[in-house]
């Protein structure tokens, strides 16, 4: 097995203990790079290899930096990521290099990761689709014609391909989780506040998106999660961060699991999506726990207006200083232009009746956890789409009103911020990926990732790699 190949776990278990030298690493990643990213587009703004190279030799004659020593990673282009291209999927920011890390990079840099270049996302991480007009489109590693997912695509298919081991990614509307489920992978929504990002803007009203982990086990996930997790003394509403690492799976036995499904026919699925995750929720009754099927706790059409709501606003307030430069609004892509505007132009009475509905759907939620280990929602609802096709205007016969409405599954989670993990289910007739999304109380992140940990013990999905 080539060192691209083996765990996050293994990877940094040999680096420590000199079996394997960071050097070595290195030369493999970047071979594996040169062979494998010109047919999906997954790693943009890679950095000179004989600068990385040296990097490598150097961290070999150092003292361990951190737990992630030697290990390459490529930063979601999201991030800011000091002398690194980030322009955040943009044409407005094309070319940008900026002079300081993000924090989550500066942690990545400080627990000695080398910071390889970034993972392709959509414009501003807009869309579960990952294409831009700066790098084009990243393709599915399964099937190079249909789509990675987003808007951590580029991220999802760096760990499928063998290209990373350890991803970062972020999350509003299922992009730690849609992306996961099209390549075969892992991805982790952690509770809202527990990995910080830059402080930025506002601190304390836009609580949508988190950053969070992405790997090929739930183990692999625990490792980048102890060292992005954790407080930031500049920032309000921190979750404190109990180390994950090593995680031990839980046996789930007696547990009680409650299936959603398609909220009781109100999210329009694709046929073999609700089938295949049903085939990945037997594992869990073969292990002993107890799966039920629950009808729809909540209205979905009131958590859809109160989403698109919030979501709008979150948009409009982090897109306004281009809206407001005329040159700048017209490279934006229209999907972008149009959420900018709804958001603009909404009332603040218009936000707090959406948050109302937020507050009434987080209060019965957590009274369903109360009586349940964990709930369970596909993580998406159509399967991987023509990659030249920017979103996709029905599911199953009905039509999808806006651009984000496919991925209407995942707003449950996104607006309570809940822990969440993506996990394989399989593959569908068409050899393509799929998967389930696994939520549960605000703070048991380690317990939902141990419990991904039992499943992926039984299951090891992303071990059937892609022939690439």
């Amino acid at each position: 097995m080539t060192l691209t190949r083996l765990s996050a776990a293994q990877l940094l278990a040999d680096l420590g203990s000199r079996r394997v030298s960071a050097e070595e690493l290195m030369q493999e990643t970047l071979a594996r790079i040169d062979a494998v990213n010109p047919a999906v587009n997954a790693i943009v703004a890679l950095r000179d290899s004989d600068e990385l190279m040296e990097e490598a030799r150097a961290a070999d004659q150092g003292p361990p930096r951190g737990p992630l020593h030697g290990l390459p990673i490529a930063v979601k282009d999201l991030v800011d990521v000091a002398g690194i291209v980030s322009c955040h999927g943009s044409a407005a920011m094309a070319g940008h290099i900026p002079k300081a890390d993000e924090l989550l990079a500066a942690r990545l840099r400080a627990a000695g990761a080398i910071l390889i270049g970034k993972t392709n996302v959509p414009e501003f991480g807009l869309g579960s689709h990952t294409f831009n007009a700066v790098y084009g489109a990243t393709k599915n590693p399964y099937d190079p014609a249909m789509s990675c997912g987003g808007s951590s695509g580029g991220a999802a298919v760096a760990l499928a391909t063998g290209m990373t081991a350890l991803a970062d990614g972020s999350d509003m509307m299922g992009s730690l989780r849609n992306p996961a489920a099209w390549n075969n992978v892992y991805g982790f929504r952690p509770s809202w506040g527990l990995v910080p990002s830059e402080p930025a803007g506002d601190l304390f009203l836009h609580q949508l998106a988190t950053l969070g982990p992405m790997g090929r086990s739930p183990e692999d996930i625990a490792l980048l999660l102890d060292v992005i997790a954790g407080p930031d003394p500049r920032q309000p509403n921190n979750l404190r961060h109990q180390p994950a690492a090593p995680l031990t799976p839980v046996d789930p036995k007696g547990m009680r699991i409650g299936w959603l499904g398609d909220w009781g026919g109100a999210y329009a699925m694709e046929p073999g999506i609700i089938e295949l995750c049903e085939s990945g929720l037997k594992v869990f009754e073969e292990m002993g726990a107890h799966v039920e099927t629950l009808a729809p706790p909540f209205s979905a059409a009131a958590l859809w207006e109160a989403w698109i709501t919030l979501r709008s606003w979150q948009v409009g307030a982090g897109l306004a200083p281009l809206m407001e430069q005329p040159a700048q609004r017209a490279k934006l892509k229209d999907t972008a232009i149009w959420e900018a505007e709804r958001g603009l132009g909404l009332s603040a009475m218009e936000v707090h009746r959406a948050s109302v509905i937020r507050s009434d759907w987080f209060r019965k939620v957590v009274a369903l956890l109360e009586d349940y280990d964990a709930l369970v929602l596909p993580t998406a609802q159509a399967w991987p789409f023509d990659v030249n096709v920017p979103w996709p205007t029905s599911i199953a016969g009905r039509a999808m009103d806006t651009y984000h409405r496919w991925m209407e599954v995942v707003v449950p989670v996104s607006i309570t911020g809940l822990p969440s993990l993506a996990v394989p289910a399989g593959f569908g007739d068409q050899g393509l990926p799929m998967g389930f999304q696994i939520f549960g109380r605000r703070g048991a992140d380690v317990q939902i990732l141990a419990l991904g940990a039992a499943y992926h013990a039984a299951t090891e999905w992303p071990q059937k790699r892609p022939a690439m």
